[in-house]
């Protein structure tokens, strides 16, 4: 046995590389065939149909719930800060969307999740997209953490924070014969600095999908969306300081993105999900770093190295995230972790004017 893997580590690599450049071309036109044939005479018609969308308060969420109002979708919106899903619930109706439906909810809580499922089922009786947009990311080295507790957290947004909505709307999916559509990123297998929990995260959610992807077999479809660095989201995403809190964190999804690459990337994730893709990637081209990953791990490992390098001179980062200060704060509270919060669903029928508030809103703030 172990001659026998001796010759096969020595020849499958080679001749699998010989047969994919051979086949290249075939495959190519194949998968263009089907994108044709899935975009012009397969699509999915979203009218009348429930899209629940999870982070959708801003960035890449709220992009996707315009993209899907745009098509006629009842959109069910679900975040934190309900505040900016009313706003956002508005301007999807103005887009076409004939039914929106609002809920505060933390979906790092099993509870919540049923909550918000339960209240979508009440109201429309269905639902047939899920869209897990939830992220959180981090700009820091990991030996700088000077504080274990935000460890979890990233792992339980970028994790858990998808797999507790699945876990719960899967019946209701099922029944539908809907869909999962997830938003990762590239890191989940092209490892980069400052990035480490990050990029665990996001591995161990895409392999959680592309698993659930052969127990569900055809009942449920699952579209797993990566993105390369699209935007400004490191600079503008990942963490913010806010004024009082020496460390305050925010979601990528609550960080106010609009337009460029961020609002194209909402639009291929919709239409692939549409069409029934299974993966959808922005941009594409990043998909040949895989290939030296797997076949040539240490020239993909050089260059990177040479790219990332200063020169040898003092790194620098961002303390963010890791408890060191980074500006002196107006008040001696110390904040490390989100705020949340919570209050009673909103939805919007047919216009803007339509819409009524819940009397009861509370703002719950953790504290070190």
């Amino acid at each position: 046995m172990d001659l026998m893997n001796a010759v096969l580590n020595f020849v499958v690599p080679p001749a699998s590389l010989v047969m994919l450049a051979f086949s290249w071309p075939t495959l190519y036109f194949i998968n263009s065939c089907e994108w044709v044939y899935n975009t012009y005479f397969n699509c999915e018609n979203m009218e009348n149909k429930v899209v629940v969308i999870t982070g959708a308060s801003s960035g890449i969420g709220e992009q996707i719930a315009y993209q899907y109002a745009k098509r006629g979708a009842s959109l069910v919106l679900v975040a934190r800060r309900d505040h900016r899903l009313r706003a956002i619930g508005e301007n999807a109706t103005r887009l076409g969307a004939p039914d929106v439906l609002t809920i505060a909810a933390d979906v790092v809580k099993e509870d919540d999740c049923r909550r918000f499922i339960n209240e979508t089922i009440n109201c429309y009786g269905r639902v047939d997209h899920l869209v897990n947009t939830v992220t959180l990311g981090h700009t820091f080295y990991f030996e700088e953490a000077t504080d274990s507790n935000l460890f979890p957290m990233i792992m339980d947004i970028n994790f858990w924070g998808n797999v507790y909505p699945t876990y719960v709307a899967l019946p209701y999916l099922r029944e539908s014969n809907g869909r999962i559509v997830v938003n990762t990123s590239v890191e989940n297998w092209l490892p980069l600095p400052r990035m480490s929990l990050y990029s665990a995260a996001k591995s161990a959610l895409v392999n959680f999908y592309e698993t659930l992807r052969f127990e569900l077999k055809n009942e449920v479809g699952i579209t797993v969306a990566t993105h390369g660095w699209i935007g400004t989201e490191m600079r503008r995403g990942k963490f913010m300081m806010e004024e009082g809190a020496e460390m305050q964190w925010k979601e990528e999804r609550e960080v106010h993105v609009r337009g460029g690459p961020v609002e194209e990337f909402a639009k291929q994730i919709v239409a692939g999900a549409c069409r029934g893709d299974s993966y959808v990637k922005y941009p594409s081209w990043y998909d040949i770093f895989f290939l030296y990953r797997v076949f040539a791990p240490k020239v993909l490992d050089w260059t990177f190295r040479f790219l990332l390098t200063n020169g040898g001179a003092a790194r620098t980062t961002s303390f963010i995230g890791t408890g060191r200060p980074l500006l002196e704060p107006s008040s001696p509270q110390r904040v490390g972790s989100p705020l949340l919060e919570a209050s009673s669903p909103h939805r919007f029928l047919g216009s803007p004017e339509r819409a009524f508030k819940g009397s009861n809103s509370r703002r719950i703030t953790f504290s070190e």
